[in-house]
């Protein structure tokens, strides 16, 4: 099992008692637990391994560490099993639609029967929920809107999910005797937001002896075909993987080929064709003759290219790019130098102002920015303006005693529904750093919302957009407003817009950071730690930051202490 399968089935049996109406300290305890060991920077299996007690974790006691060790052991637990008996199978589902909770999913069931996503769209397309007490039209729209968002992330997984299952995976093949190459390709090597299978390219002295091994990975729930050239399972939780075997003449075209993505190759392949070539997943050939194959850098040369980095790899210019030049020098997860939101116990995070210093130094950063909620949070225990002071004074005291490391006194502030700053101005233009963020009165106009960013933007106070359009992936709709408008402005005002690395955030997308980047605005990555261990997730906001096409000039955490207090006009 890995961390993230465990935190799902706390976060599983959470849902069911909040759907029972239970103790509301037992979900919250089970929420943290969740937290906890999804956030944890080792394996749980490795800690096991190793003969650590699982109750010394933070939030997690005697009885939940029992319960690690079961999940562990058996792949469940028995009180999760006990849950699922006493409710219908697809009530918990209902709560992935955004804006139905515990209440509304069990008023659902009590007064519609509904029981399942398909029977929540049948009766919403029916009329039937805005009679409901506390419901309405709205409400049926806005179910509607969330089945539809649901359905196209159906089948999909989180990047950070499939890369616990690769890691897994990558283990496990490292030991297989005969296998002396393997490479993951599709979607994950071109590092997407969400990977629908992976592609396991595989090189085996005996591919017969190395296909057995491979298909008695524990972690395979299902084996749907077996064969020489191609077996496809389905691991536990559902992610399909493809196993591909390939020599080694070939493998380098066969990586190409099965990263993709399809309107890059194609655009290879008519490349090809006017040299009266043929590429495919076997090689570049002329005829029968390979001109090349072995490795993904002289199929390109062949075709009088240099190599394109896969990230890259979308039929948006970066053929025309490579063949004139100029590609990019994309940033590297090696080029940052810090990060530029993580939140402490002064608002909702775990950890105090040292220890999230602590864990930054250990990163080997020069900098890190607390910033912590504003008071419009009120369920993050935000900041009002009286506490804000105090604790940029207690980050300043925490800052004193590290040298050569900066630790910037910040906060992230609510853009209000007025476009107010939810703070005095005055108070944050003395901070280091502020992320302006929308957390709540998401309903607005295209227009009111865009005003409402503009208005933020053009405070003078402001340092980054905070997940500039507050999505949730899969689960939540993106802000509506005019982003060439909102990145003109930025780009005008010297605001940079946030690259925020939560795994279910990634926000700013790919596409809207290479548009901003074309306006002319820089960036910043921010992991919004709420743990010492979720300053991890930086590699997420390399990854979108690379799709975008982002080099290291562009984004701020590539500078030294130095530079950015520099840059941030601090002496």
């Amino acid at each position: 099992m890995e961390n993230a399968q465990v935190a799902d089935i706390f976060d599983e049996i959470a849902d069911l008692i909040e759907l029972q109406g239970g103790n509301a300290f037992r979900i919250r305890s089970y929420r943290n637990a969740a937290r906890t060991v999804r956030d944890l920077s080792q394996r749980l299996e490795d800690l096991a391994a190793a003969g650590a007690n699982f109750a010394d974790l933070a939030n997690v006691g005697k009885s939940t560490a029992g319960k690690i060790q079961e999940i562990l052991d058996t792949g469940t637990c028995e009180r999760l099993k006990e849950l699922r008996a006493e409710l219908p199978d697809g009530l918990p589902e209902l709560m992935q639609v955004p804006q139905i909770g515990p209440r509304k999913a069990m008023q659902l069931y009590e007064e519609l029967g509904v029981s399942s996503l398909e029977e929540l769209k049948a009766a919403a397309e029916g009329g039937n929920i805005r009679d409901l007490d506390g419901m309405g039209e709205k409400t049926e729209e806005n179910i509607l809107r969330g089945l539809a968002m649901l359905a196209s992330s159906e089948g999909r997984f989180l990047y950070h999910a499939a890369a616990d299952h690769v890691a897994a995976l990558g283990r496990f093949l490292d030991g297989v005797n005969g296998v002396t190459r393997w490479e993951v390709a599709g979607s994950f090597r071109r590092r997407k937001e969400t990977v629908g299978d992976l592609d396991v390219l595989i090189h085996a002295g005996d591919r017969d002896a190395a296909r057995e091994a491979i298909l008695a990975y524990d972690r395979i729930d299902r084996v749907a075909s077996r064969g020489r050239e191609k077996s496809t399972v389905y691991l536990s939780g559902g992610l399909q993987v493809d196993f591909r075997f390939f020599e080694p003449a070939a493998f380098g075209a066969a990586l190409m080929y099965f990263t993709g993505s399809k309107d890059h190759n194609i655009a290879l392949r008519r490349r090809a064709q006017s040299h009266d070539w043929k590429l495919n997943e076997y090689g570049l050939f002329s005829g029968d003759k390979r001109l090349a194959g072995k490795d993904e850098r002289s199929v390109y040369s062949r075709l009088n290219l240099p190599w394109i980095a896969p990230e890259l790899r979308e039929a948006r210019g970066e053929i025309d790019a490579a063949d004139g030049g100029e590609l990019p020098a994309l940033i590297e997860a090696s080029d940052v130098r810090g990060d530029l939101q993580c939140h402490t116990t002064a608002s909702d995070g775990t950890a105090s102002i040292a220890e999230m210093a602590a864990a930054a130094r250990e990163r080997g950063y020069q900098f890190l920015a607390i910033t912590d909620h504003s008071q419009r949070v009120t369920v993050a225990n935000g900041l009002d303006a009286g506490r804000m002071r105090k604790h940029a004074d207690a980050i300043r005291e925490v800052d004193a005693d590290l040298d050569g490391f900066w630790l910037l006194a910040g906060v992230e502030v609510d853009i209000l529904k007025d476009g107010s700053l939810d703070l005095p101005e005055d108070l944050l233009a003395e901070l280091d750093w502020v992320v302006a963020s929308i957390h709540y009165d998401r309903a607005m106009s295209e227009a009111k919302m865009t005003e409402r960013l503009l208005a933020a933007v053009r405070s003078g106070v402001v340092h980054t957009l905070g997940h500039p359009l507050g999505r949730i992936i899969g689960r939540r709709e993106p802000l509506a407003f005019d982003a060439d408008k909102v990145f003109a402005a930025c780009a005008g005002c010297g605001v940079r817009v946030e690259i925020n690395a939560q795994a279910d955030r990634l926000d700013l997308p790919d596409t809207y950071v290479r548009r901003a980047k074309d306006a002319g605005v820089g960036f910043t990555f921010g992991t919004d730690a709420h743990k010492t261990g979720g300053l991890a997730l930086m590699p997420l906001a390399v990854n979108v930051a690379r799709r975008g096409w982002l080099t290291k000039a562009d984004v701020l955490n590539t500078r030294t202490a130095k530079q950015l207090k520099k840059d941030l006009k601090r002496s």
